[in-house]
């Protein structure tokens, strides 16, 4: 009785990989990742001097030596630094135009609670809890309230033609719009690639193979210049919607090759499962294969995302005026020409917060679903 007590309380045997997290504190962590060898510390100290050196620089010219605010329009002493410096004065001068484009300046409330909305979706749709029915209800009413807000003619407002719009609501109605119509016809067509009729694989094929196979820009030019012409006399279709709709086809195919892959992934058992079950193909697949599939691929789909929300600034080919175009035009003017660097660092942050936001989200996703 007393061995066997002295061997229950004697200490087990800590595996290796416990002992290493245990023993995982931040110098240990240094030794075995970054000074390891004598080449990786030489590369790691040239690394670090490179990044010290770099941040000093960008700390002096951004911070210390820069001009935040002028009195007037005078870019005098934005000049005078001759580059030592940022003139972040022309973000406060520029940035109305930056962000809404050409939009009736006593009118620019409209497009910013816009952006607002769209924001405000983006968080609701984002929350598990509000996963219902009603958050379709919600998408509908917010989008029908955008398009009343950018177009107007009623309720006082006056009315502003598409052509006027631009900056970062533009940026918001092509990804947002690309991507909800996108996903659902990228689903349906990873779904028909694998449909047991040949008619249907084949179409789906040559409609992913066809878009794949050509630049974004020329599905563009074609939207834009080649759509027109089949169209009848006196149709004429918004430049802008025919971008939108190049950009549906666009993300449709790539998305369908995403969930193509999900649905490769998903265990054979679990398709003779629920035909055990009697369920039918579209209960089948909405119930069983479909959630599975795209928890598999959620890494690449938020990553295709961040690509095509990227991917908008190409309207500029075509003479629309997203988030990028109007930062571009901003500076036109003699006045501000030499400050472009601080007007795409502001508008880099913008793309940045959005395409981060969607990163990390996609990770919580991933961890949220990942197996226990």
């Amino acid at each position: 009785m007393t061995m066997a007590t002295d061997l229950s309380e004697a200490p087990l045997p800590i595996p290796p990989r416990a002992r290493k997290a245990a023993g995982g504190r931040p110098i240990q962590w240094l030794r075995a990742n970054l000074f390891s060898s004598v080449p990786n510390a030489l590369i790691t100290l040239i690394l670090a001097f490179l990044l010290v050196k770099a941040g000093i620089s960008f700390v002096q010219w951004g911070f210390a030596n820069a001009i935040w605010w002028l009195p007037g329009s005078d870019t005098a002493a934005c000049r005078a630094l001759r580059g030592l410096g940022a003139c972040w004065a022309v973000i406060p001068e520029k940035y109305r135009f930056i962000l809404f484009g050409t939009y009736p300046f006593d009118q620019q409330w409209r497009p910013a609670a816009v952006t607002l909305i769209f924001i405000a979706l983006f968080v609701i749709s984002s929350r598990r809890k509000f996963w219902r029915p009603t958050l379709v209800v919600v998408w509908i009413a917010a989008l029908v309230v955008i398009g009343v807000l950018m177009w107007g003619g009623v309720l006082g407002m006056p009315y502003v033609s598409q052509d006027r719009w631009g900056g970062l609501p533009v940026t918001l109605i092509l990804a947002t719009f690309g991507l909800a119509f996108g996903f659902p016809l990228g689903i349906v067509v990873a779904l028909g690639r694998h449909s047991n009729l040949p008619a249907i694989r084949s179409l789906c094929v040559l409609y992913v193979e066809l878009i794949r196979g050509v630049p974004l820009i020329s599905l563009l030019f074609m939207a834009s210049v080649m759509f027109p012409l089949f169209m009848p006399d006196g149709v004429n279709i918004d430049k802008l919607l025919r971008a939108q709709i190049a950009f549906i086809l666009y993300a449709g195919a790539y998305l369908a090759e995403v969930v193509r892959g999900g649905l490769q992934a998903v265990p054979r058992g679990q398709y003779e499962a629920a035909d055990a079950l009697g369920l039918s193909y579209w209960k089948k697949h909405g119930l069983v294969i479909l959630p599975q599939a795209i928890r598999h691929v959620i890494p690449p789909l938020v990553n295709t995302f961040i690509a095509f929300f990227k991917d908008t600034s190409l309207v500029l080919i075509i003479g629309i005026f997203d988030l990028l175009t109007t930062a571009k035009t901003a500076i036109i003017d003699p006045a501000w020409q030499s400050f472009s660097v601080e007007v795409y660092v502001f508008v880099g942050l913008i793309y940045f917060a959005f395409c981060f936001a969607m990163s990390r989200y996609s990770k919580g996703l991933e961890a949220q679903d990942a197996p226990r």
